[in-house]
């Protein structure tokens, strides 16, 4: 193969190995099913079937076959921080010089503040959504993160959209 051609089949099959063929085929009664689980995670098997028009163990079946294919990964409440006492949501851009993530991640995980962490292109390589009690609990947070490296933090002033329910690409 000459060099010119070589980069092309590298990327090709990079390409390739993302594309959605191992994708699980969803009809329009999977569909139903994971929309009507996204708006309640806590609806018995019953009342899907009858939201699905099918019988419950079909619909069990179909449910089952969702979560050994990995679509659907769990089912959880949705909390409000304000009612724990996090009146202060934040984002918090962490520029991080090294490339040994494991402080990152030892941090994260005595931090129960943070609920996110992304790893991101750009200028910034990670982008952390925090909850804190006031404004320098918030401080106390940038502080800890900023032991990494620089940070900028943007704090949120209302939340238009929380959380949207996914539908098959």
């Amino acid at each position: 193969m000459p060099d010119f051609e070589r980069p092309r089949a590298v990327f090709g099959a990079i390409i390739d190995s993302m594309s959605d063929d191992n994708r699980l085929p969803l009809d329009r009664t999977d569909e139903a099913i994971l929309q009507a689980i996204q708006e309640d995670g806590r609806i018995s098997t019953a009342d899907l079937a009858r939201t699905v028009s099918l019988s419950p163990s079909s619909t069990a079946d179909r449910v089952r076959r969702l979560v050994d294919a990995g679509v659907i990964t769990g089912y959880t409440a949705t909390v409000s921080p304000a009612a724990l006492g996090y009146s202060i949501m934040a984002f918090v851009r962490l520029a991080y010089p090294s490339g040994n993530y494991k402080p990152l991640h030892d941090l994260l995980d005595v931090t129960p503040e943070v609920v996110e962490a992304h790893h991101v292109t750009g200028d910034d390589c990670f982008i952390i959504k925090v909850l804190a009690r006031s404004m320098s609990d918030l401080e106390r947070l940038t502080g800890r993160l900023a032991t990494l490296g620089p940070v900028t933090t943007n704090v949120v002033y209302s939340s238009p959209l929380t959380r949207r329910r996914l539908e098959p690409a």
